[in-house]
C-alpha cells in the first residue's frame, strides 16, 4: 500500500483520532502495533494519516485501547471508508486544499456556528458582493471565476435535504465594510434577511455598542458532524486555515460562541410584525444600514 502524496483534513483526523485513543490506552506505537500484529512503522504512518487502514484493523484498534463508543466507532470508520469524492473535487485543480476541506467538512455538517469580523460569511454571500472581494487589488486572489463558482456551490447545503443547522454571529462592521458600491451593499443586506428566513438559519448582528467580547477573537467556524466528538473548529487566516480538533479547543470555541451570541443583538426574525421589533435587534440594524445607502 502506497504512501499518499496529499492528504485531506478528514485522512488526517482519522489519524488522530487513533493517535489519541492510543495515547489514552497508555501504550506506544510499538506496543499497540504488536498487539495486532501490525509492523510500528505502518501504525505510525496510519496515525500520521500517510496511508489508509482497512476497516477490520481499524476495529481490532479501537477494541485493543478499550473504545466502547459504538457511535463514534461507526463515525471513525466512515471517516475511513470514505472516497471524499464529492463535487469539490472538481475544483482541485483550481483551488487549494484549505478550500477543499472546508467544502468537504461542511457536507457532513449537522450544525455550524460561525462568528465574522469583517467579511459577510462564505456561506450567505451574493456573487456580486464575492466578486467584489475577490477582484480587490489590495486581496490580491487568483482564479477568479473558479473560486466565484466554489463558494455558491458550498452555499447549496444549506437548501439541500436535512440542512445543517448555520448559527452566525456577524459583527457589525462586517455590515459596513465596502466591498463594491452601494448597490452590492444593498444586496447583500438584503440576503441576509432573505436567509434569515430558513428555518435552519439563525443570524445576529454584533453591534458596536455591545461588551468587547468579540474583540477576543478573529473569524472562525466551528463545525460538528453527527458525532460531535469529531467537531473541528475552522480558523482561517492569511497564510492558510487552522483545525482544531483537540477536545480542550472545541469546548472553548463552544463557550467564546456561546458568549459572543450572548451579547449580540436578537437574531433577525421576519415573522414578527414590525411594531413588535426592537430598535436593539438584528434586524432593526440592518433596517436602518438600508436606509442610509
Amino acid at each position: 500500500m502506497g504512501l499518499r502524496t496529499t492528504i485531506s483534513e478528514r485522512q488526517r483526523r482519522l489519524g488522530f483520532e487513533l493517535k489519541h485513543l492510543r495515547e489514552q490506552a497508555g501504550l506506544t506505537a510499538g506496543e499497540a502495533a504488536g498487539r495486532i500484529s501490525m509492523g510500528r512503522v505502518q501504525l505510525s504512518q496510519i496515525e500520521t494519516a500517510k496511508t489508509s487502514i482497512l476497516t477490520p484493523r481499524l476495529r481490532e484498534l479501537c477494541d485493543l485501547y478499550g473504545c466502547t463508543d459504538k457511535a463514534y466507532i461507526e463515525s471513525l470508520v466512515a471517516l475511513s471508508e470514505s472516497t471524499g469524492r464529492g463535487w469539490w473535487r472538481a475544483y482541485r485543480k483550481h483551488m487549494g486544499p484549505n478550500a477543499l476541506n472546508l467544502a468537504e467538512l461542511e457536507s457532513e455538517a449537522v450544525a455550524i456556528r460561525t462568528h465574522e469580523p469583517l467579511f459577510i460569511p462564505g456561506l450567505f454571500q451574493t456573487p456580486a458582493y464575492t466578486r467584489a472581494i475577490f477582484t480587490s487589488p489590495d486581496l490580491g486572489f487568483a482564479n477568479i471565476e473558479e473560486g466565484l463558482r466554489f463558494r455558491m456551490e458550498r452555499q447549496h447545503i444549506l437548501t439541500r435535504d436535512e440542512p445543517p443547522t448555520v448559527h452566525a454571529v456577524i459583527h457589525e462592521s462586517a455590515l459596513h465594510m465596502r466591498f463594491g458600491g452601494d448597490d452590492v451593499v444593498r444586496e447583500q443586506l438584503l440576503r441576509l434577511i432573505e436567509l434569515a428566513r430558513l428555518p435552519n438559519v439563525t443570524i445576529q448582528i454584533y453591534p458596536f455598542s455591545a461588551q468587547a467580547q468579540a474583540a477576543l477573537t478573529g473569524n472562525f467556524a466551528h463545525i460538528v458532524p453527527a458525532e460531535p466528538k469529531l467537531g473541528t473548529v475552522v480558523v482561517e487566516q492569511l497564510l492558510g486555515a487552522h483545525y482544531l480538533v483537540q477536545p480542550c479547543q472545541l469546548s472553548e470555541y463552544d463557550a467564546l460562541f456561546a458568549r459572543i451570541a450572548k451579547y449580540a443583538l436578537a437574531p433577525i426574525d421576519v415573522s414578527l410584525a414590525p411594531e413588535t421589533h426592537s430598535v436593539k435587534d438584528s434586524l432593526a440594524l440592518i433596517q436602518h444600514l438600508l436606509y442610509t445607502l
